[in-house]
């Protein structure tokens, strides 16, 4: 137990180091799902209700929660499974992701009909765990029950209940709906959440995105437009239904939707998918270029690379290979890895006839993506493919921490400013302040955006946090702008962690290329199984 504690403490004291990355004042909560100690299978679902209904509790009492969504996309980035069980370095790891401020979790107990929910609080930002909270109640007033535990976690007094709650039948079908294996057993519970309670607009885009995600397109359009233009999802079921439009290629009947979205309250997402629906369509005076869609994306978002990559991508589409070009290199600045985007800017290099830059981004697309070879088998011209534009899938913009791209362009090719960022970045990374270091490596590849030791380094932190399909491409970019030995080990450990031997032998082998006489590169591959 004591063992336990000083780990703890350990890792609370390294947030202390990490804890300027992360703004004062502005509360973020991630909330994970409590863990169930019953043995009741049937009651398991209160599992993710507790994480469900106190993220929406917080929210409503005015803090900023992250949702179910945000919850498991930081679980994807850090590849681990979506359970309750999980070590507190690996909470603290998930809320650093989001750039959250306040990790919570807890457990959850029954006792005939009376429901125990225990909750604590990581403080992120200042590197403590703070008292457990416990609050009680009758299975049925589970609403209530967790709405008093989120004014204590939120420091808000007692009052009347901030949300208007579905019946609590129709949300347990509905969380059943979301935690179900596979996708008929989804629809099912979700179908049942709405026929037990018609109003439970949620339930009904919780049915649209089961029948996107499998392909049933019809299904999900149906399920999107039941929902009444009184609800307040109504704006989020139009922009599901604009998708299923797309993919059903009624993009007449798409663009007409999202234009009238656009005409009441625009968005960065709305406007990008209009983009997208120009580029899939013969164009108009009337309804506007893609280009221009793209540009009022990028302007209400400047964040987000994929506005950038549509934006290169439309120019290239238009024959403009030099605004092309210039979009797409500010692409792989805010995304190094995104191996499509150098291959369309190889694409617009080459039709500007600089050849010996655009075999460079060449290799490097061909290191980063998996596709871009097939692409290169096509006969004839350049292989960029049509269709690589990209749709937003959500009315909302993530709220997954994004790269620090907030640097003066005036300063972007002072290489000075670069390598002061690269030693902050280096000397943070020592002293395991990983968050910052992070940070730090960013801004340094903003300026530089092929700075061999910045991927490096940030390849090890990626590494060691879990986040192995990350840590690979950028240990291949730090290959790709200086090739060492050093870098084909660190990839062949990422590989290795990856379970990918092939690939990991084949890294070696070429370190060993260059380096003969590598005792470190020997002993690796005599461990590896034939």
């Amino acid at each position: 137990m004591m063992r336990h504690v000083r780990f703890i403490a350990i890792v609370l004291g390294a947030l202390v180091l990490a804890a300027p990355a992360i703004a004062r004042g502005q509360d973020r909560y991630l909330v994970i799902p409590f863990e169930y100690t019953g043995r009741e299978a049937a009651l398991s679902w209160l599992s993710e209700a507790s994480a469900v209904l106190l993220a929406d509790d917080l929210n409503a009492l005015g803090r900023r929660a992250y949702t179910r969504d945000d919850r498991l996309e930081a679980f994807g980035q850090l590849q681990v499974p979506a359970v309750t069980s999980l070590s507190h370095a690996t909470m603290i790891r998930l809320g650093q992701l989001v750039g959250a401020t306040h990790v919570i979790f807890g457990s959850l107990s029954m006792s005939g009909n009376q429901v125990s929910l225990r909750a604590q609080s990581i403080r992120l930002d200042a590197g403590r765990m703070e008292s457990e909270i416990v609050e009680a109640g009758r299975l049925d007033e589970l609403f209530a029950v967790t709405e008093r535990l989120g004014r204590r976690l939120a420091g808000v007094p007692a009052g009347a209940a901030s949300l208007e709650r579905p019946r609590l039948p129709a949300f347990e079908q509905y969380i059943k709906g979301l935690i179900a294996g596979t996708a008929p057993s989804k629809v099912g519970y979700l179908e049942s959440a709405v026929r037990l309670d018609a109003g439970f607009d949620r339930a009904r885009l919780a049915l649209w995105a089961v029948h996107h995600d499998a392909g049933n397109e019809q299904a999900a359009l149906v399920a999107a437009t039941a929902v009444p233009e009184t609800s307040p999802l109504y704006a989020r079921a139009r922009f599901a239904a604009a998708l299923s439009l797309v993919q059903l290629k009624r993009l007449d009947d798409a663009f007409a939707t999202l234009r009238t979205m656009s005409e009441r309250a625009p968005t960065a997402t709305i406007m990008n998918n209009i983009g997208v629906i120009q580029l899939r369509r013969p164009v108009t005076p009337q309804a506007g270029r893609a280009t221009y869609y793209f540009d009022q994306a990028l302007k209400m978002d400047q964040e987000d690379p994929d506005y950038y990559f549509n934006l290169g991508y439309a120019y290239w589409a238009e024959k403009d290979p030099q605004s092309a070009i210039f979009w797409l290199r500010e692409t792989v600045r805010r995304n190094p890895a995104d191996g499509e985007a150098h291959a369309v800017l190889a694409a617009a290099l080459q039709a500007s006839g600089a050849a010996a830059e655009a075999a460079r981004e060449r290799e490097l697309a061909k290191q980063l993506s998996s596709t871009y070879a097939e692409w290169a088998q096509k006969p004839g011209g350049e292989p960029i493919p049509r269709g690589l534009e990209r749709l937003k899938a959500s009315l909302e913009i993530s709220t997954i921490q994004r790269s620090d791209s907030a640097i003066a362009a005036g300063q972007r090719d002072q290489k000075e400013l670069a390598a002061f960022h690269l030693d902050r970045g280096r000397r943070l990374a020592e002293q395991g302040s990983n968050t910052d270091a992070i940070t730090e490596l960013r801004r340094a590849l903003y300026l530089s955006p092929y700075e061999a030791e910045a991927h490096l380094l940030l390849g090890r932190i990626y590494l060691a946090s879990g986040q192995t399909s990350a840590a690979i491409n950028a240990f291949k970019i730090a290959l790709w702008s200086q090739e060492s030995v050093v870098a084909h080990l660190q990839l062949a450990e990422a590989y290795l962690q990856n379970k990918d031997v092939p690939a990991a032998r084949a890294t070696l082998e070429r370190a060993l290329v260059l380096e003969p006489a590598s005792d470190e590169v020997k002993a690796m591959l005599g461990k590896l199984k034939p």
